[in-house]
């Protein structure tokens, strides 16, 4: 049996995912934040990107809109969102306790455009916990 269209679609998501995240990463890294961890998945959720800014944790969540018509990225973080980024960021810091002592952020990252080059915004301290 073919694929479904939907089964046909994940692969492409995923690897325009993975493309925005890379530029997203970039991007902090260029502005002199260190990558701590990538894609960590917990069953209460996934932090896309755990960054070291100096002595402060940051948490950044980056959210992919090909078009900002209906929303940019930073609208989709709603409060179910946060929650869920906020017990995943619990979770890392209990697997991880060296990490535990530092102050800790949540930033968000809006890309939109083409994935390959997408056009990033970025939310220091979006929303607190």
């Amino acid at each position: 049996m073919p694929p479904t269209a939907e089964a046909r679609r994940i692969p492409y998501r995923r690897a325009r995912g993975d493309a925005v995240e890379r530029a997203a990463r970039d991007m902090l890294v260029a502005a002199g934040l260190r990558e701590i961890a990538r894609n960590a998945n917990f069953r209460v959720g996934e932090l896309d990107l755990v960054m070291r800014d100096h002595d402060c944790l940051v948490f950044v969540e980056v959210r992919y809109r090909r078009d900002a018509r209906f929303g940019g990225g930073a609208a989709s973080v709603d409060a179910r969102k946060q929650l869920r980024l906020v017990r995943a960021a619990q979770v890392f810091l209990l697997r991880h306790p060296a990490w535990a002592m530092l102050p800790c952020r949540f930033d968000v990252i809006e890309a939109e455009g083409d994935p390959d080059s997408p056009r990033l915004h970025w939310i220091r301290a979006a929303f607190s916990a």
